[in-house]
């Protein structure tokens, strides 16, 4: 198993690192070759240029850091995405990482309907953090970054990716029991990978 961990969290002693790094361990012990992306550490730029927007109907050229970070996501067969929900988006430097490595020509090709390309990846395991309670999230907002990571990326660009979506709610008063039940939840997903 070649698994894909990105994390995209600015602080590097987040509750969103931590969590990446008992994803990593897990993954390990599972026997797979992890290769952690960490988008603020690697110093990623999210910003889609106006070349490569002026290029997305035509034949983009990716710049090589893209052309490096294509490749990384290619080699995976396994995707796990750490983050935190904020304004109940992801952050910006994933949806820039989303916008600009999830290429047409790379990631799908355009057309009704769409032509998925990555088709290499199996599964998707996101884990994210909230400040939220559980019900706003469900109830009131509907669960919208599920919805666009499961239904708009992956459907569009890697349908048959198995998706697991695991949120740890009223994450800025988390206590460590709280945590040790999330932490063994992350574990009985990774061990369903």
């Amino acid at each position: 198993m070649q698994a894909l961990l990105v994390l995209a969290h600015p602080l590097r002693d987040s509750l969103c690192a931590h969590l990446a790094g008992v994803t990593a361990t897990a993954l390990q012990q599972r026997g797979a070759s992890v290769d952690v992306l960490d988008l603020y550490a690697e110093g990623f730029d999210p910003l889609l240029s106006a070349s490569e927007r002026t290029n997305h109907y035509g034949t983009p050229a990716p710049t090589p850091d893209i052309i490096a970070q294509q490749a990384r996501l290619a080699a995976a067969d396994v995707l796990v995405l750490v983050f935190p929900t904020w304004w109940f988006a992801v952050p910006a430097i994933l949806k820039g990482w989303f916008d600009r490595v999830w290429a047409p020509g790379f990631a799908y090709d355009h057309g009704t309907p769409i032509t998925p390309r990555l088709t290499r990846l199996k599964s998707c395991l996101v884990v994210t953090t909230l400040g939220s309670p559980w019900w706003i999230d469900r109830l009131v907002m509907r669960r919208p970054v599920r919805t666009m990571l499961k239904s708009a990326l992956l459907g569009a660009c890697a349908p048959q990716a198995r998706f697991q979506m695991l949120s740890l709610h009223g994450a800025e008063a988390v206590d460590a029991d709280q945590l040790a039940r999330f932490e063994t939840r992350l574990a009985n997903a990774i061990a369903r990978l």
